[in-house]
């Protein structure tokens, strides 16, 4: 989309728009690595969209399918002890990536959104950028912006974007095989910075259908709310 389309919100009344919570697991005294605590996100967002109670008929059915036909916003909040156990009664899908752990909920209304979430810290979600290495073989690598800093619940937000972007377009191009094979092992994916070389060979520009054919490659451009202009493009997610 171009950035006056993903930056146009005219249309919205603020109490009735829909989003997906995200709740990540940041301790105090043991805080997960980032890059893992990211990878546990991009999982867990597509998790419940992927999950059997979203199919049709499904219990999760109505509100997934609301989301996904607008604006797929999300908000990611962070928990720690009691109110990271309070959290996983709500209806959802908890991911663990290295140690680290996120919780994916149903898409809601903001004015419906439960206290056990809304009582939780969205700022204060920064971790030390760690070095995780070469992503492994065989994974899909979700690179983010070299020249867009974030907070770790901003780039939790986009990475779970670059899954589901990547799950439908496997989708869309006939390839349900490669995605439900994804799903079943889990939907591992590898997150890493793109070095300067990298991000401008896969950057789609103009043409994503092309980039996609070619590279795999599929953009995350954010609508500009948080932390970033509107029609950033903040991640690209490859299928490998």
């Amino acid at each position: 989309m171009p950035t006056e389309s993903t930056a146009d919100t005219s249309d919205e009344d603020p109490e009735q728009v829909v989003l997906m919570p995200m709740v990540l697991r940041i301790e105090r005294n043991d805080p997960p690595p980032r890059t893992a605590l990211l990878e546990a996100a991009a999982a867990a967002a597509l998790g419940v969209c992927l999950d059997e109670r979203s199919k049709t008929g499904g219990e999760w059915h109505e509100p997934v399918h609301r989301w996904i036909s607008g604006r797929i916003r999300k908000v990611a909040r962070r928990a720690r002890g009691s109110h990271w156990a309070a959290v996983q009664e709500l209806p959802g899908r908890t991911f663990e990536v290295g140690g680290a752990e996120v919780r994916a909920f149903l898409p809601t209304r903001v004015a419906d959104m439960p206290k056990e979430l809304t009582r939780l810290q969205i700022s204060g979600s920064e971790l030390e950028v760690d070095e995780p290495g070469p992503p492994p073989a065989g994974a899909p690598v979700l690179w983010l912006n070299p020249e867009v800093p974030m907070s770790a619940g901003k780039a939790a937000a986009q990475v779970g974007h670059a899954t589901m972007f990547l799950a439908a377009l496997l989708h869309g191009s006939g390839r349900d095989d490669e995605l439900e094979s994804w799903f079943a092992a889990g939907l591992p994916c590898a997150v890493r910075t793109a070095d300067a070389r990298t991000w401008a060979r896969l950057d789609p520009g103009g043409d994503p259908g092309a980039a996609w054919r070619r590279d795999g490659v599929a953009a995350v451009r954010d609508a500009g709310f948080t932390e970033v202009d509107p029609g950033t493009v903040t991640v690209l997610g490859q299928w490998r």
